[in-house]
């Protein structure tokens, strides 16, 4: 077989329906949408019961979304053992290790666990009892 000879299965392709096309077309006239009613005269938007309320005015609004809000990926020292003595912890080490799937807007890390090990953490964001562990091990923290 050539690309010259290749060709669509049998009865594969159909010829595109022109509606509106004469009486004698089989679609004229009304077009295959039948006689009055609203569907016949027009489309409805999207998310149209009738009239009825629809479902998303149903609902209550809740809450409010910052523009500015920042999805940190959030670390606790327990993961931080991983790493060996006096080794420098960043985000990028943080996705190579495993410990974190992406590095979001940034890191934060948490004081969740006891850190053995002396590191130099690079991270967005601390809180204060994470600082307080990591250099009460001996290690340092940088915010980038």
């Amino acid at each position: 077989m050539k690309l010259n000879e290749l060709k669509p299965s049998e009865g594969s392709r159909f010829k595109r329906l022109r509606k509106g096309r004469g009486l004698s077309s089989g679609h004229g006239f009304t077009s295959g949408r039948g006689t009055k009613g609203q569907k016949a005269h027009g489309k409805t938007r999207l998310g149209f019961e009738g009239g009825q309320m629809p479902l998303y005015r149903q609902k209550p609004k809740r809450g409010f979304t910052s523009m500015n809000h920042k999805d940190y990926a959030l670390v606790n020292l327990a993961a931080l053992n991983k790493f060996d003595d006096g080794a420098e912890v960043t985000p990028d080490t943080l996705v190579e290790a495993g410990i974190v799937k992406n590095a979001k807007n940034g890191v934060k890390v948490l004081g969740s666990g006891k850190l053995a090990k002396k590191l130099n953490v690079k991270a967005n964001k601390f809180s204060a009892s994470a600082v307080e562990a990591i250099e009460a091990a001996g290690g340092k923290t940088e915010v980038i």
